[in-house]
């Protein structure tokens, strides 16, 4: 059975995938030119020159360059940037032959083009991260850590490929949201954890608590008079959209998902510490064993609330530090819509975890303590965690 319990995984990923393809949309097209839509790549071929500017009251090297263009319409045509000259550089970086850029092209009324330097070409350095990773995650989890990546690109491709074209095109971002989020949560954790009654408690307990996060989530936007405008990429977007779009299911969803990456550690561990508590001691009853799985849960979950709440303010302390500087009211600052929005999102995923807690537990519970009662569905609902039936 232990292989078996691997074989239900792997079946779920590819129906998923079937049924994502089969529901592929026609995204809303073109109108509009997308991020980077002018943006090649390039090659720095010599640095024709190079000196001191005054910006403003700020000295900066400036460098006028020759790239060879590497793709698109005119690729193989060398032209010239200058960088650092018109505009104060966030860096102290200079251009060297050899250095691979992105350049921004653009054809005056008189066709004739300009190139200007857009960014630094980083796929290498991140594809040297990205390997690194893998190794590292593979060294440590060994096989689990390989059907660990397997989930995180299947998660990307959920968020990629089903629920960002389902919302472009009009649909409810809510619904897709919790949609995607089960199906994304769902096969991730059974490829990570395989098909056993761990990973059923934990499963069970994601999909209770992400309807209860999406209805506090709608009780509390209503309540606090939001309506999903706080962020300036949604007012870009709506510019750029030729369909309206459900700015409220926008903002919705995006709490949701949010939470989604802490869920998926908080409902496993519990479901693991209730599992793991059974089999030391299969004497306690209900109560004995749900005190016990509560006094580890609530550990977890007051250093994932903070941690939260941390990532939050990270995000934010540019323009936390902003307001600071103007020496701003914060309890005025909480009024505003983009502010009000974090601290919702914030605290409206707190509460989703804090709730999968008792929740997680319970579940569990009920599962662990019937173990041995269906051995006999082991065909079926797998062992009851790792892979192996316990024993008592």
């Amino acid at each position: 059975m232990k292989n078996r319990s691997w074989l239900f995984p792997f079946l779920l990923l590819i129906g998923v995938l079937t049924y994502t393809l089969f529901t592929q949309v026609q995204l809303p097209g073109d109108g509009f030119a997308t991020f980077g839509a002018d943006t090649v790549r390039a090659e720095v071929l010599q640095i024709i020159e190079e000196g001191q500017i005054d910006l403003g009251g700020s000295f900066q090297t400036y460098q006028v360059a020759r790239v060879n263009i590497l793709e698109g319409p005119y690729e193989g045509i060398p032209m010239e940037i200058d960088y650092g000259r018109r505009q104060v550089r966030p860096d102290d970086y200079l251009l060297e032959p050899g250095d691979r850029i992105l350049v921004s092209l653009t054809k005056t009324q008189d066709n004739v083009i300009n190139a200007y330097f857009a960014d630094y070409v980083r796929t290498t350095p991140i594809l040297w991260l990205t390997l690194i990773f893998a190794i590292a995650i593979i060294l440590i989890s060994q096989w689990k850590g390989i059907r660990a990546l397997i989930s995180m690109a299947f998660s990307l491709y959920i968020i990629i490929g089903y629920i960002i074209p389902h919302i472009l095109i009009g649909e409810d971002p809510l619904r897709v949201s919790i949609v995607g989020s089960m199906m994304l949560l769902g096969v991730s954790l059974y490829l990570t954890y395989g098909w056993t009654l761990k990973t059923h408690a934990a499963v069970v307990s994601m999909v209770l608590v992400l309807l209860l996060t999406g209805a506090l989530s709608g009780l509390f936007m209503v309540f606090a008079k939001l309506n999903g405008t706080g962020d300036e990429n949604v007012m870009f977007l709506m510019q750029l959209m030729e369909s309206p779009i459900n700015l409220r299911g926008l903002l919705l969803g995006g709490m949701i998902i949010g939470a989604l990456g802490v869920l998926d550690d908080l409902v496993t561990t519990q479901a693991s510490a209730v599992f793991e508590l059974h089999h030391a001691n299969s004497n306690l009853g209900f109560r004995g064993l749900y005190n016990a799985a509560m006094r580890i849960g609530q550990d977890h979950v007051a250093a994932t609330v903070n941690t939260l709440v941390l990532a939050y303010a990270g995000a934010s302390l540019p323009m936390m530090l902003m307001f600071s500087l103007g020496q701003g009211d914060y309890g005025y600052l909480v009024n505003f819509s983009f502010i009000a929005e974090e601290i919702v999102r914030t605290l409206v995923g707190s509460l989703g975890l804090i709730a999968a807690v008792p929740i997680t537990t319970t579940i569990a519970i009920f599962l662990a303590r019937r173990a041995e009662s269906l051995e006999k569905w082991e065909q079926v609902l797998g062992p009851v965690g790792s892979g192996e039936g316990h024993h008592h």
